[in-house]
């Protein structure tokens, strides 16, 4: 394990999505996904969200697009609420989910646009 990039990785993780979801997804972790936790801690939060040549705000807005293109819909929740840390705000993120609607399909950014409600009425609902 590369210590730096899982130190690094962890930080900007607590960072973007909070102390408590980290604190949560630490305490579920098994000998069986460990290997994927630091996999994903390493590698998406040590070296692509941790880079300085975009900001967070930007990324937020990336990732929710391509987590609507491609239908991976159980993630678009977490990074909404991640949007409280990164500055991505509502207007960015129906910006990007209208991109997905002209470029992967109306369907997908639909259904991306209702969990984002959701997730934002849960979140005005339960501010943490």
């Amino acid at each position: 394990m590369d210590n730096s990039k899982f130190d690094t990785g962890m930080k900007t993780r607590r960072a973007v999505l909070g102390d408590a979801h980290v604190d949560r997804a630490e305490a579920s972790k098994t000998d069986f996904d460990t290997p994927f936790q630091t996999l994903i801690t390493e590698g998406a939060w040590g070296t692509i969200w941790s880079s300085n040549a975009i900001s967070l705000r930007e990324r937020s807005m990336i990732t929710l697009a391509l987590l609507a293109a491609t239908k991976n819909f159980d993630e678009i929740p977490m990074h909404i609420r991640a949007t409280a840390q990164t500055g991505a705000t509502k207007q960015d993120v129906i910006e990007a989910f209208q991109h997905v609607a002209i470029y992967a399909g109306v369907p997908a950014a639909n259904h991306a646009i209702k969990l984002a409600k959701q997730t934002y009425a849960e979140m005005e609902a339960n501010p943490e």
